[in-house]
């Protein structure tokens, strides 16, 4: 049996290749993806998802040849030397001042026209910024708000588009109409064939006065009549053709929320709250694309907490002290009040310098503990500093330790080191078994 090739010819921009550079594209992943790796960490937050510039060296995009060489035998006498064995290194010539035997003449920047540059779209640097990446330990809940369905077989109907026929449903139907609209005909003619069997079989068939042949004669054209009946009637007519019927049916979603908590009192430095807001803004991101039904709720506290839109969280100048366990006990109370655990996969990231009030770092880990995590998916929190840990990080991995799978802490120095720590926070986890 001979297989189906289909060959997707679709293009995309300038009459470009899609397949050509989607092959392009997974066959220089690790470029591209060490070019997305620096990118997010140059790039300011206001650019943070366009696309960039990808530079491939030459030697990295050559291709092997098949080149035709002398055949036959060769008799070759190569001269010996004194000075040396296999395996032993040339130096390089002196002199020169690195100049070649060609017509140019080296360079002195380091730099040249060896390398091959190319751009990526927007679409494809989220794609490769966010590859592997999921929400820890995701679970089906309840539907909620979702606007995906898919169409389940619901019997037959008769109209439809040709493609939906069912053959055999219509066949059977045909067949079942034939035989109800000729079945009394049928039965005629079986009794008609009995009469026309006696009348040949009786014995005074040529006797003129009971006109046996006469009547034989009209039996045969009645048979005849009744039999061009029955052919007459179609094979198949449309009222025998039926559809597969199909109803659109609403699909199994997942509902989940992101609690955001950002740290911005006074001894988080501008420094911090750009590193903190660089990082929510990767997880706005990531959650935006990769979840189409997510709620999204941003907490900021300094010595309070308030629940803020995206603008106010991002951009706000408000300032104060600092007593964590205030964004906490908020996020506590809008997931009793709107994210009930049974129908909400939740979730939390909090970013803070780990400056807290001590007293107030062991009510922190008492709330999580008691009231927050029983109810959480993950709970992700980053200290943004280069230096030593403060109480709130201790009293954290002991949550951790509590709670493994389900609570992770990380620390981040300076802007380098938040891409490698988000991909580590949210890496896409194996399947057990």
């Amino acid at each position: 049996m001979n297989g189906t090739h289909v060959v997707d010819r679709r293009l995309n921009g300038k009459n470009k290749s899609a397949v050509n550079r989607q092959r392009f594209l997974r066959r220089y992943k690790s470029h591209i993806r060490k070019a997305v790796t620096e990118a997010v960490n140059k790039r300011s937050i206001t650019d943070i998802d366009r696309g960039e510039r990808i530079s491939i060296p030459t030697k990295d995009i050559s291709e092997p040849l098949f080149r035709s060489g002398r055949g036959g035998r060769r008799n070759v006498v190569h001269p010996g030397n004194k000075e040396y064995t296999q395996g032993d290194l040339i130096e390089r010539p002196e002199g020169g001042g690195g100049q070649g035997q060609g017509q140019g003449k080296a360079g002195d920047s380091g730099e040249g026209n060896d390398e091959f540059v190319f751009q990526i779209s927007q679409e494809e640097f989220l794609d490769f910024m966010f590859e592997d990446l999921e929400l820890p330990n995701l679970v089906q809940k309840q539907l909620k708000d979702t606007t995906k369905f898919k169409y389940v077989r619901a019997g037959y109907t008769t109209s439809g588009t040709p493609s939906k026929i069912n053959i055999v449903r219509s066949l059977r139907g045909a067949y079942a109409r034939r035989l109800a609209l000729g079945g009394r005909t049928r039965g005629r003619i079986k009794e008609l064939e009995a009469e026309l069997e006696a009348l040949k079989a009786h014995p005074a068939i040529d006797d003129p006065v009971l006109k046996l042949k006469d009547r034989m004669l009209e039996v045969e054209a009645e048979i005849a009549r009744l039999r061009k009946r029955i052919k007459s009637i179609p094979y198949i007519d449309e009222i025998d053709i039926r559809y597969n019927q199909h109803l659109k049916q609403p699909k199994p979603a997942t509902s989940a929320v992101m609690f955001c908590l950002m740290d911005v009192s006074g001894s988080m430095s501008q420094n911090h709250k750009d590193i903190a807001k660089r990082f929510f803004i990767l997880l706005y991101l990531f959650l935006q694309r990769n979840y189409e039904k997510i709620d999204v709720v941003f907490i900021r506290h300094h010595t309070s907490a308030k629940e803020v839109n995206e603008e106010e969280f991002f951009y706000s100048r408000e300032t104060g002290g600092t007593i964590v366990s205030s964004a906490l006990k908020l996020m506590a109370e809008i997931v009793e009040q709107r994210y009930p655990a049974q129908d909400w996969n939740i979730y939390a990231a909090q970013a803070s310098d780990g400056d807290n009030w001590n007293d107030d770092s062991p009510r922190c880990s008492k709330l999580l503990a008691e009231s927050i995590l029983p109810r959480l998916q993950y709970y992700s929190y980053i200290e943004i500093t280069p230096h030593e840990h403060q109480m709130l990080w201790y009293e954290y991995e002991k949550i951790a330790a509590q709670f493994p799978g389900r609570f992770a802490i990380e620390q981040i120095g300076d802007a380098s080191d938040i891409y490698p720590v988000f991909r580590k926070l949210f890496q896409k986890q194996l399947e057990n078994g």
